[in-house]
């Protein structure tokens, strides 16, 4: 509750700011005089809830998400563990990703238009290539960073190539993969966004660059609001889902700058015979056995 609570009070903390800084018109470096203040904004964000536009726009943004994000997913995955186990698909596939996988997913756009019939399509193809690549390379890199000898165990009990895929490659992999798809998500919506203000007819960017380009500030606020819990909420359901499939992962709670504490002996102390109970030669005979172990 208290990690809660402090959370809370950074957001009202900087929503505060925001509105004093705004309603007295600070000018020093940065120009607060034109900013919408944050009342102008809660009631642009009233009047589109009221509104139809706004549920259709965000209809169309979480459809273009959810349906670019879940094929660079699926593709993502199968690709990354495709390339980082086959020497043949890496030496076909590996050399043209690399070429593509610099080239900013926005920028891309002229192709998605040249080759797509429709904008909706285009849009969606930008989401898809935004996820793609960061699952695919966090993948790879975590099925190349398996231990050999899980596999070599697999094998020595007869297990052939789909039985390693299933109870080794895709479970051991799934840490690094979750940390890619909360990559990709994110990416996905900046491009995204991007993506339905330059081609866009409907959408939560579509809704925000027109906002803009009549000089309704509150409005693109209402967008820039919008984006950022939609954002926050896709992201948040990875990392959910990620930790609900590695549940059998190790855990340690997070407490920074906290020291383990040691507890403090109550009894007699032991004599000083009775510290050591074992000789040099049972020792070294017990840390080779741990060691074979």
């Amino acid at each position: 509750m208290t990690r809660y609570a402090l959370r809370g009070l950074s957001l009202a903390v900087a929503l505060g700011l925001w509105q004093v800084l705004t309603t007295l018109h600070v000018d020093l470096w940065l120009r607060f005089s034109q900013f919408p203040t944050v009342t102008d904004v809660v009631r642009a964000f009233a009047g589109r809830l009221s509104g139809p536009d706004y549920w259709t726009d965000l209809t169309d943004s979480l459809t273009r998400i959810l349906t670019g994000f879940l094929l660079a997913a699926m593709l993502g995955v199968a690709g990354g563990v495709l390339v980082a186990r086959s020497r043949l698909a890496e030496d076909l596939l590996g050399p043209l990703l690399e070429v593509v996988r610099p080239i900013p997913a926005i920028a891309l756009v002229p192709v998605a238009i040249l080759l797509l019939p429709s904008d909706e399509q285009g849009i969606v193809f930008i989401t898809f290539t935004a996820a793609f690549f960061p699952v695919l390379v966090s993948t790879r890199h975590a099925v190349r960073a398996l231990a050999p000898v899980w596999e070599e165990a697999v094998r020595t009990m007869g297990g052939g190539r789909w039985r390693i895929l299933r109870s080794v490659v895709l479970p051991g992999a799934l840490p690094g993969i979750f940390g890619g798809l909360s990559v990709g998500v994110g990416v996905a919506w900046i491009c995204l966004i991007s993506a339905e203000m330059i081609s866009g007819q409907y959408g939560v960017g579509y809704r925000t660059w027109q906002d803009y380009t009549v000089l309704d500030y509150p409005g693109v606020f209402v967008g820039m609001v919008t984006i950022g819990v939609l954002g926050w909420l896709t992201s948040t359901a990875v990392e959910l889902l990620g930790r609900r499939l590695t549940r059998w992962l190790p855990r340690t709670s997070y407490a920074p700058g906290a020291r383990p504490r040691v507890p403090r002996a109550t009894g007699p102390r032991p004599e000083p015979s009775a510290v050591r109970t074992s000789s040099p030669a049972s020792e070294a005979e017990e840390t080779r056995d741990e060691h074979l172990v």
